[in-house]
């Protein structure tokens, strides 16, 4: 049988700097090939270049033969004929890669109308028809629902159906879970799986997580430097353990400084209470709005130097609940305490004095920077919030300082954002958050775009900052092994509501709630060789 796609000594050089160095790999039909590897090692590039979707500098050589034909070379009309058609992309971040202002229905129909001959109203039953088989019903989930107005995990699917609308022979999926809980992940990978099964389409599955490899792939590709330096099954691959190319693959305990803080400390965080809401779309133009309570009834507290870990599926209300500690969310009900001072503030200074002591870091530093400004103005920015204005001099020596800290030298204070990789910038958002010396940081998902050696790495310095500066973290996460790292407590929320809260090796090793022993159950898994450990 004639593979699906054939890579073959593919070469690639962007502004005269080698990428990818004589790639050759191949997928069948019905097949799931995994390609692991290390940030920069040269994945998305593969995928891009089987896509045609390379910057216009790029000097491409070698052969990427679809069935008979070689993409490599073909005109942009030609790759437009057969992108979406014969070869599809399920990407990272689906919010980036939908149109906010188009129905997610009219989004479907649109890649039937491209590739097909179909009139409007039957591309619009068909992707009504897509999107049902994505696990989204109209019933549920209608197709004149904006992007906006979906989960994460909803998102995804919808692009997942936009991917597979016109059944191509090859499905691309970089990173296709990295972003979605545990329960999510486990249904969109079954999703894929029950695609390739189907519709016999070849799945070329792109990420760093060598537990998802484990429950999805056929063969794993390991890449490194740009090269395919290893491709064999999954036990094969599994049953020999990591070597010197892929020991950056799996996640290493977290080594955590010893803390004093939390000895007889009292709570720096009291939320009591808290309730928030959103109105509703009305159905009609005379129907009510209905407020939907985001938030219900959530009480809880953090002492000084502590972790604690906030778990639960996409729409469960964690951000919602991070967004009100912060005051960028109204309460509808309860109080919420940073250091004995509340939202709404009494007066300017203690409103300045609340949001010092309390700072966040979000999921994609990237798109929480300005592209335009340097390092140092980046980090310097929340020094607004300082009571006593500080001269040029003395910014620029807070920002060295916490540069410093965070294991990055003086220089980077005068680069640009996209002269650093995931994790520096990362390291970045951390010092923009220290630097105004908080008591407590909220980090929204701040690891889960990593790879594992940055995620590692990011995790350390969290460990080491708060040992040495008796700083709280409140880590939202879906990553079940980094709660398992790095929490003290754990809480546990679904539908707005704390279902379960206690230390964190009690969460694991005797879950109560039926939901959190389902989310335990969900998370996928896989036991290293003894030679990997």
């Amino acid at each position: 049988m004639a593979p699906a796609l054939d890579i073959r000594n593919l070469t690639l050089a962007i502004g005269g700097e080698k990428i990818l160095d004589g790639v050759s790999l191949t997928l069948d039909p019905g097949e799931i090939v995994g390609l692991v590897g290390r940030s920069g090692s040269g994945k998305s590039m593969t995928a891009f270049a089987a896509m045609g979707l390379l910057p216009s500098k790029a000097e491409l050589s070698g052969a990427i033969m679809l069935g008979d034909e070689n993409l490599i070379g073909k005109p942009e009309r030609e790759m437009c004929a057969i992108r979406g058609r014969d070869i599809a992309m399920v990407f990272q971040e689906p919010m980036t890669a939908l149109n906010p202002l188009h129905k997610i229905g009219d989004q479907v129909a649109e890649t039937l109308l491209i590739h097909s001959d179909t009139s409007r109203e039957a591309a619009r039953r068909e992707a009504e028809t897509l999107l049902a088989r994505v696990g989204l019903p109209a019933a549920e989930i209608p197709p004149d629902r904006y992007p906006h107005e979906l989960s994460g995990g909803q998102r995804q699917r919808v692009v997942i159906a936009i991917a597979i609308a016109m059944k191509p022979k090859i499905l691309i999926a970089d990173e296709p879970t990295t972003a979605l809980d545990v329960t999510t992940q486990a249904e969109i990978l079954a999703l894929l799986r029950k695609l390739v099964r189907e519709d016999g389409i070849a799945l070329l599955l792109i990420t760093h997580d060598l537990a998802v490899i484990a429950e999805m792939a056929d063969r794993i590709a390991v890449m490194k430097g740009g090269r395919i330096v290893e491709i064999s099954p999954p036990a094969d691959f599994f049953e020999k353990g990591l070597n010197d190319d892929t020991n950056g693959l799996i996640a290493k305990p977290v080594i955590r400084g010893k803390n004093n803080n939390t000895a007889d400390e009292g709570a720096i965080v009291i939320a009591d209470a808290v309730t928030c809401s959103y109105h509703t779309r009305k159905k009609t133009l005379f129907s009510p709005s209905v407020d939907f309570k985001a938030v219900d009834n959530v009480s809880l507290s953090l002492k000084r130097g502590e972790n604690l870990a906030l778990v639960g599926e996409s729409g469960s209300g964690k951000s919602t609940f991070a967004r009100a500690l912060l005051g960028l969310q109204p309460l509808a009900g309860g109080r919420i305490d940073i250091g004995g001072e509340s939202f709404p503030a009494r007066t300017r200074q203690t409103a300045r004095h609340i949001r010092r002591n309390i700072q966040i870091v979000f999921q994609d530093p990237y798109s929480s920077f300005n592209p335009r400004q340097r390092i140092e103005t980046i980090v310097a920015e929340p020094l607004h919030l300082s009571d006593a204005a500080l001269d040029r001099q003395a910014r620029r020596r807070k920002v060295i300082d916490v540069l410093l800290a965070v294991g990055l030298p003086p220089e980077a204070a005068g680069k640009y954002p996209h002269e650093f990789s995931g994790g520096q910038r990362q390291r970045i958002a951390i010092a923009r958050a220290l630097i105004t010396e908080p008591a407590v940081i909220v980090l929204d998902e701040a690891t889960s775009a990593l790879d594992i050696t940055s995620r590692n790495h990011v995790l350390e310095l969290l460990m080491r900052l708060s040992a040495e500066r008796g700083v709280s973290y409140l880590f939202i996460t879906h990553d079940l092994n980094v709660v398992r790292d790095v929490a003290d407590r754990v809480a546990v929320m679904k539908n707005g509501r704390i279902v379960e809260e206690a230390p964190v090796t009690e969460i694991f090793s005797a879950p109560r709630h039926e939901y959190t022993k389902a989310l335990i159950k969900a998370a996928p898994q896989w036991k290293p060789a003894a030679s990997a450990l």
